[in-house]
């Protein structure tokens, strides 16, 4: 029905959709502008668009209502004009705003990009500086290598002519000490050869010597034991009257003369004597003793050995601890003829059980 709310509802409609549109139209424009804009420009913060919307609701039905329905809906719709115009010039105002922050952010990413060049040709200036650099010191170093390697050769080269003069000298040098010793080897042959025959001749005359030696100590031996054989016949019979020899000493006045000088001796021998382990009875040795004047014993030998070396070597040595027998000084300067004949050497037999002459 075509009632008059009905058309009150129609014609708000209709005063209210033709601007509704246009302001869609406005904000539809701008947004394409500032898409084009921001596609060329550095983005920035977006535009809020403005919407206006006004709701009129019509309850009443009167004519009267109807009237200050109008009266309200046209200063409304002046009101709206207005406020759109104001909105339209500040959204103007704000799009040049806008486009002036697009331009200087624009020329700001301008010089950025212009400093940035400049940056990335310093740097590939530098770069190139850098690579120069490098080249020039990696030609440097090689040259310098080059130039060891070079020095490294030369050196080398030195060193083993070096080392080949030393070769060849110790080479002269070893040859040189070969033929010095294969001459002093030839020398000290020559020298030992002739010691050798130097010495073959001193053992030969020293063995010529020493058979004489050892010929004329055979001849001296067979003397001295004729000699001694003499002396021992003389002795025995010298012996076989001592009593009365004795006798006759001690009768002579002023003097004292000994029962028997045999018995000094052997009282002075007897305490000096010590019966070796090996000693058995029927053992005999004979030794000779040479005496002074003076009753010194100078010398003590075997002229018959018992055949126990143990029991020789014992009388000899306890003939000569005696030493000394002051006794017979006495007798030498009383009867030195005597003395001579009978102590001058004396022999002595040793027996294991006793001890007799």
């Amino acid at each position: 029905m075509n009632t008059p709310e009905n058309r009150r509802r129609v014609d708000t409609s209709g005063r209210y959709s033709a601007p509704l549109l246009k302001a869609l139209a406005v904000h539809l424009a701008i947004a394409i502008l500032l898409f084009a804009s921001f596609a060329t420009a550095p983005s920035f913060e977006p535009a809020r668009p403005i919407v206006q919307a006004t709701l009129v609701q019509l309850d009443s039905m009167s004519p009267a209502t109807t009237q200050t329905d109008q009266k309200i809906a046209g200063e409304a719709q002046r009101t709206a004009a207005q406020r759109h115009e104001a909105e339209e010039l500040e959204r103007k105002k704000q799009q040049q705003e806008q486009q002036k922050q697009a331009q200087q952010k624009q020329q700001e990413a301008q010089r950025a990009a212009a400093e940035q060049a400049q940056k990335t040709q310093e740097q590939e200036q530098k770069a190139a500086e850098t690579a120069a650099a490098a080249a020039a010191k990696a030609k440097s170093e090689a040259e310098a290598k080059a130039k060891a390697e070079a020095e490294a050769q030369r050196k080398a080269a030195e060193v083993a002519a070096a080392k080949k003069r030393e070769e060849a000298e110790r080479a002269a040098e070893a040859e040189a000490a070969k033929k010095r010793a294969e001459a002093e080897a030839a020398r000290k042959k020559a020298e030992e050869e002739a010691k050798r025959k130097a010495q073959a001749e001193a053992d030969a005359k020293r063995k010529a010597a020493e058979a004489a030696e050892a010929k004329k100590r055979a001849e001296a031996d067979a003397a001295r034991k004729a000699q001694e054989d003499a002396k021992a016949k003389a002795l025995a019979d010298l012996l076989a009257d001592d009593t009365q020899y004795q006798q006759a000493q001690a009768d002579r006045p002023g003097e004292q003369v000994a029962a028997s000088y045999d018995d000094v001796i052997r009282r002075y021998v007897s305490e000096q004597w010590r019966r070796p382990p090996t000693a058995r009875n029927g053992m005999v040795v004979e030794v000779q003793l040479s005496m002074l004047p003076t009753g010194q014993i100078t010398d003590v030998v075997v002229t018959r050995s018992s055949g126990d070396p143990g029991f020789d070597q014992s009388a000899v040595q306890a003939v000569r601890n005696v030493g000394r027998i002051p006794e017979m000084q006495t007798l030498s300067r009383d009867n030195p003829a005597a003395f001579d004949r009978m102590y001058r050497q004396r022999l002595l037999r040793f027996k294991p059980e006793d001890l007799a002459f």
